[in-house]
């Protein structure tokens, strides 16, 4: 069978058209040059100047070979790396900042003296019982009457008994407050005590301990595919509360899905295998810390704390388990057995104790493998 290849054309010319400077009238060669390739001059190839004119190249395909059956394919090339997950992304003005806050005391103070009006304007008004002026010290009711400027009065210190009373808050050690105002984050709160805050402000407790979670049973693979069911055991805590409480709807359920996730990527060990528990841990780790660590949590270690086979596939990999351990048992027997044959057919022989030919020598090894596996069976076996 002859291979026909086709005609090489003959320089014409245009490579001189189309070569810098100083090359032209040279015979330019070339470097690939088939039915199937676009021609690239060489000296393009070796070129990093500024000036380099950038030329449209267009893929190369590898033809087929006439008569030879290949089909046509692409060059060789390495294959290209997945892309990695992207990483979700928050708004970067959402980033933990304290709040303004004030002593209890203040509070204190401002309710006192909102009370301390009230009390002041019934006596103006002439509403204060008798008793009561007299328990307080004050003087006869100047019997002013309820009107304009006693109401007036009495709204202006009871907003400031309200305001004063109603901001009063008692900060825990491990517990956070998430302050906002029409919309917006205004701050956060983790000092402990009795403070006040603004009480037109709204107030999300957030849990800033460290905290443990242990996960009810997720799917997951082992490296041949076969379906598992793992709880993992998570430590983690609430680094950004910002981030936490208003970059995301729950954190918790965030976090649950996270190492869900994590676990139906990383293969896990089968049961019974403890080789690669810590390194499927530190993968584990590492996975969930980068998911999320954009919405402000922090965590500390993904360790896989049972792993089982899943239901549907249970029985099965019990069963074959069983075999598995039973043929084991099984070859220990018989190398044991075997040993025990060949040191007694060796003592016997050594010590002169018998003088044996090739069959006699089979028969009594025969005979002794039937003894010992016969007496190494339990009864009922």
């Amino acid at each position: 069978m002859s291979t026909t290849t086709s005609p090489t054309p003959e320089y014409d010319g245009r490579e001189a058209m189309m070569a810098p400077d100083g090359w032209a009238g040279r015979c330019v060669p070339r470097l690939i040059h088939n039915e199937g390739t676009t021609e690239i001059p060489v000296h393009l190839l070796f070129r990093d100047d500024a000036d380099t004119i950038p030329l449209p190249v267009t893929p190369a395909v590898v033809g087929s070979r006439k008569g030879g059956g290949e089909q046509p394919r692409l060059g060789h090339g390495r294959r290209a790396p997945a892309p990695a997950r992207p990483v979700p992304e928050i708004d970067s003005d959402l980033v933990e900042r304290p709040a303004a806050v004030l002593p209890g005391a203040a509070g204190v103070l401002a309710g006192a003296c909102g009370a301390a009006g009230c009390v002041l304007t019934s006596w103006w008004a002439g509403v204060l019982p008798g008793i009561a002026a007299h328990v307080l010290g004050l003087p006869a009711s100047a019997g002013a009457g309820l009107g304009g400027p006693q109401w007036a009065a009495y709204a202006g210190a009871g907003a400031l008994a309200l305001f004063g009373f109603g901001g009063l808050a008692r900060g825990r050690t491990g517990r956070a407050w998430v302050l906002g105002l029409f919309g917006r984050y205004r701050g956060t709160v983790r000092r402990t005590g009795l403070l006040w805050l603004n009480p037109l402000m709204p107030r999300r407790r957030i849990d800033v301990r460290l905290r443990h979670w242990r996960s009810e049973p997720m799917p997951a693979a082992d490296t041949g595919g076969v379906a598992l069911r793992v709880v993992a055991l998570v430590v983690w805590r609430v680094r950004d509360t910002a981030r936490a409480a208003l970059g995301i709807d729950d954190h918790e359920t965030y976090l649950r899905e996270c190492v869900e996730a994590a676990l139906a990527r990383v293969p896990m060990d089968p049961p019974g295998g403890a080789r690669g528990t810590a390194a499927t841990a530190d993968t584990l780790t590492r996975l969930v810390k980068r998911e999320v660590a954009p919405v402000g949590l922090e965590v500390f270690s993904v360790q896989p704390v049972r792993v089982e086979y899943a239901p549907e596939i249970a029985a099965a990999m019990h069963r074959r388990s069983v075999a598995a351990l039973d043929a084991r048992h099984r070859a220990n027997v018989l190398t044991s057995v075997v040993d025990s044959v060949e040191d007694t057919v060796t003592r016997l022989t050594t010590r002169g104790l018998v003088d044996l030919d090739d069959y006699e020598r089979k028969l009594l090894v025969r005979d002794l493998t039937v003894a010992f596996c016969a007496g190494g069976r339990e009864p009922g076996s």
